[in-house]
């Protein structure tokens, strides 16, 4: 494993964003928690969900219908994601510990696995952002070539053609490969996954289960594994399409940098943590409340990234507060204007890099 240090012997531009935020919720006695905001989506968006999933399994339709309905049921499970769960794992969520535990637990109702996302995302990506070789969200070899310094392969040369496919099948390939890949190595890309206790691996084997249950057995007995699979691979279609896009516009676009870790060497990152941060993410549709309520704020990733304790309710404003700091300090804000901006951006530099190194 390769051991990634930051230079954060003056980190003067994070200590100064840091008291000039807690200034803005000192001010006006905010909490840096979740609010109504926040509540209501829950409260729209998981009873949404087991709606339209009871509707599929009860309800005999046309199979366009199974489509659009499964499709709309993966949309809405990655919206919860966004939304809930990713506030509650990073401790957002509430200020209350067993209220952010317990609604973590939203991934594994989508099939994945709370401990293993935390580890994955919480701790390696949030610290090791955009670094190769460490950061787990860009590898993706050898299949995507997502930044310069991964091993170039002929088909990359059709990559962003073939990309948007694999986004479409990725988390079928996480809940039914990965999660178990990494359960059984203990590793997370070069990194080792930290020790599991004997609840957390009664909770990983238990989901999984009840995964299988409701997603797999009782749809076939409800629906004929026919109209099963189709509602299988439009809701996987739906959930793991949005899910990729919506990450991959955050980091993997032609604004941001990137950073490379041999696998058995100590990497200096000459940056303090939160430069190296600023200029490896990237806000998009910043503007934009519809694209803000679906996304979980996740379109303002700058400031998530700099204050995942903070839920996403908060980042409209603190952008105004993020983007003076980087301006006074000389640092860049990525932010693009539109989501058709950043998703063009994406698959431009997708193209680019597949071009022959």
């Amino acid at each position: 494993m390769s051991k990634v240090l930051f230079n954060n012997k003056n980190a003067v531009f994070f200590s100064s964003l840091k008291a000039s935020v807690d200034d803005y919720f000192k001010q006006r006695n905010l909490r840096k928690t979740g609010n109504w905001l926040l509540y209501t989506k829950t409260l729209t968006l998981i009873p949404a969900a087991v709606a339209i999933y009871i509707v599929l399994l009860f309800v005999s339709m046309p199979l366009i219908l199974t489509i659009v309905l499964g499709g709309a049921l993966g949309f809405l499970m990655a919206c919860i994601g966004f939304n809930v769960m990713h506030d509650a794992n990073h401790g957002s969520y509430s200020s209350k510990k067993w209220v952010n535990s317990t609604l973590g637990l939203s991934i594994n109702a989508l099939g994945g696995n709370n401990f293993i996302w935390k580890q994955k995302h919480n701790i390696i990506h949030h610290t090791y952002t955009n670094v190769d070789g460490v950061d787990d969200d860009i590898a993706k070899s050898p299949f995507i070539r997502m930044c310069r310094t991964q091993v170039w392969k002929p088909m990359h040369k059709i990559q962003h053609l073939y990309t948007p496919l694999l986004y479409s099948i990725s988390s079928l390939i996480w809940i039914l490969f990965q999660d178990f890949e990494k359960y059984f190595k203990r590793k997370v890309n070069n990194s080792p996954l930290g020790k599991m206790s004997g609840n957390d691996h009664f909770v990983f084997w238990f989901s999984k289960l009840m995964y299988v249950l409701f997603y797999i057995a009782l749809p076939v007995l409800l629906m004929g594994w026919q109209g099963w699979l189709v509602f299988f691979l439009s809701m996987h279609i739906g959930l793991g399409f949005v899910l990729a896009i919506v990450f991959q516009l955050a980091h993997v676009v032609e604004e941001t940098e990137f950073e490379v870790a041999g696998i058995h060497e100590t990497k200096m990152i000459e940056n303090e943590w939160a430069v190296h941060q600023v200029k490896t993410t990237a806000n998009f549709s910043p503007g934009n409340k519809i694209v803000s309520w679906f996304a979980g704020g996740l379109n303002y990733q700058i400031e998530h990234h700099l204050f995942p304790r903070i839920s996403h309710v908060h980042y409209p404003a603190l952008s105004k507060i993020v983007e003076e700091k980087c301006k006074a300090f000389n640092l860049p804000y990525n932010s693009i204007p539109t989501m058709g901006r950043a998703v063009y951006s994406h698959f431009r530099f997708i193209r680019e890099l597949g071009q022959k190194a």
